[in-house]
């Protein structure tokens, strides 16, 4: 099979969607198919894979002042441009397209549906953002907003249907998808719920299977000594609530250490927040770091801290731990709902003071099963299912459905 992604960000640049788009051409090389990826060019200095023949990418502008994340309007013009891009890749041997992938929720979601149809091949459409709570978390008048982006859809896709919130925005493009898959099964309850499609594919993004077992082989047979030592990893961004995390940590009061991996708007907030709580000596700022440096980071970790609510179509990091050996500290509900056991579970009120004392009590029971040597472990079944081996042929199950009906 020619399987062709299309994402809203380059696969080459951070966060849990493009991780997983980039593991998943991996793998369906490594099974024999070919994968063509469309995305809005980078704007990194040296940006990684610039010669490689899968990428296509399309004229863009940064939208982001550290130049990471870049944007594509998805006219005729860039319709145009993949259109010539795809014909120069089949003209030097690759074959035909036989379906298309959208790893994607905004203009990558509009220019794939758009060049499916004009190729006459299927859309397999996997979701990984709720679009209603990420723009409520990101933007100032979201119902505005969430106005004005079904308003483009509807222009983008004429006949996609009617509505101006953020379901009808997802109900809108998958009107034309022949299969829609989540990350969670939660989020693909909710998908079904909202009439957005269904039955709902839940397949996990995954982990390298190969880079898991060079970080297990690295871990020593025993527990380095010292105090129990905590990980926070992802985009400091209000959403993914750092801020409260170190809050909670600082307030939870315990003989622990926390080392904090990513970068993002909230970081210099986040590093005043910790001089002025006295949190220098126990909280370590690690920056951002690659892939497999940071599941090293995972797997030496005694526990990860989840605290994002209400905002992940997965959460990934607590997968990642857990097939690592790393139980978590979870503050959604819906995310501890996909573990069988292995995890500490902070209680969710509705009100952010709540949340934050729930979790410095749940950071202090986990600091006190750690150090007396009775921290959970992490599930056997998520560890077995969330390699990518298995979520790629699970996958590939899904096109081949599509393309036999």
């Amino acid at each position: 099979m020619h399987i062709v992604f299309l994402g809203d960000q380059h696969i080459e640049t951070l966060g849990g969607a493009q991780v997983s788009t980039r593991l998943q051409r991996a793998y369906l090389e490594r099974a024999g198919h070919t994968v063509t990826v469309i995305a809005p060019r980078r704007w990194t200095r040296h940006p990684a894979n610039a010669d490689d023949p899968a990428y296509l990418d399309l004229p863009s502008l940064p939208v982001t002042a550290d130049r990471e994340y870049s944007f594509t309007w998805p006219g005729r013009a860039a319709d145009a441009a993949i259109d010539r891009a795809l014909t120069r890749r089949v003209a030097k041997g690759a074959p035909l397209p036989d379906l298309v992938h959208v790893q994607a929720d905004f203009w990558g979601a509009f220019l794939g549906y758009r060049l499916a149809q004009r190729l006459r091949v299927p859309v397999v459409h996997t979701m990984h953002n709720r679009v209603d709570v990420g723009i409520e978390a990101t933007a100032p008048f979201p119902r505005l907003v969430l106005r004005a982006l079904n308003a483009w859809r509807r222009r983008a896709l004429p006949g996609s249907g009617p509505g101006d919130d953020g379901w009808s925005y997802l109900r809108g493009l998958a009107t034309g998808a022949a299969a829609v898959t989540a990350p969670s099964g939660h989020f693909a309850r909710r998908l079904e719920r909202h009439g957005v499609f269904s039955p709902v594919d839940v397949i996990w993004n995954g982990i390298d299977d190969d880079v898991r077992e060079r970080v297990l082989a690295a871990v020593p047979a025993e527990r380095a000594p010292g105090r129990p030592r905590l990980i926070w990893l992802g985009r400091m961004s209000p959403e993914k609530r750092l801020l409260p995390a170190l809050a909670a940590f600082a307030d939870a009061g315990v003989d622990a250490d926390l080392e904090v991996v990513g970068g993002g708007g909230d970081l210099a907030a986040a590093r005043r927040f910790v001089v002025r709580r006295g949190l220098d000596g126990r909280v370590r700022f690690a920056g951002r770091l690659p892939y497999e440096a940071t599941l090293s980071r995972i797997a030496a970790a005694d526990a990860v801290v989840q605290t994002s609510i209400g905002f992940e179509t997965q959460g990934m990091t607590p997968f990642e731990a857990a097939t690592l050996g790393t139980p978590s500290i979870i503050s959604d509900p819906d995310i501890a709902g996909e573990f069988d056991g292995g995890i500490w579970t902070a209680a969710a009120p509705a009100d952010e003071p709540g949340r934050v004392a729930a979790l410095a009590a749940a950071i202090r029971i986990a600091v006190d099963d750690i150090a007396a040597g009775r921290a959970p472990e992490p599930s056997e079944r998520v560890s077995r299912e969330f390699r990518q081996s298995s979520r790629t042929a699970a996958m590939i199950g899904v096109y081949e459905r599509v393309l036999n009906r």
